[in-house]
């Protein structure tokens, strides 16, 4: 079956840089666009960004400037790193993959179980 495994993250301190990866098993990973996405407590789930399998990207407007997502095909991960980290990125990130293009939430596919970084000083 398709799994989703989220790592690197953990606990940061502000203005730290940090790169999440998700490994992606069981789909042919060239096959699939990636986003990902960050649930702080008490708050709604969020997209952070998308790419595609042809590495275009998208980030929301609010989300421009300190996120950069990557892939890298032949080892069937995608990456999130998070530049200048502030205590409102504490969260739960996770990542998707849906075959297509969509920045809906709903529209992914498969999901990981999410990986937590918090922001402390």
């Amino acid at each position: 079956q398709v799994q989703l495994v989220e790592s690197g993250g953990g606990l940061v301190h502000p203005g730290d840089s940090l790169t999440l990866s998700c490994a992606v098993s069981g789909a042919t990973f060239d096959y699939y666009a990636a986003g990902w996405f960050r649930q702080a407590p008490g708050k709604e789930r969020e997209l952070i960004s998308v790419i595609s399998t042809t590495d275009h990207t998208y980030y929301p407007d609010s989300m421009k400037g300190r996120f950069i997502t990557s892939r890298d095909d032949a080892k069937s991960t995608v990456y999130l790193q998070i530049n200048s980290l502030k205590f409102e990125d504490t969260a739960v990130y996770y990542c998707a993959i849906l075959t297509g293009w969509s920045i809906w939430e709903s529209d992914f596919e498969y999901w990981g179980q999410g990986t937590q970084v918090t922001v402390s000083s």
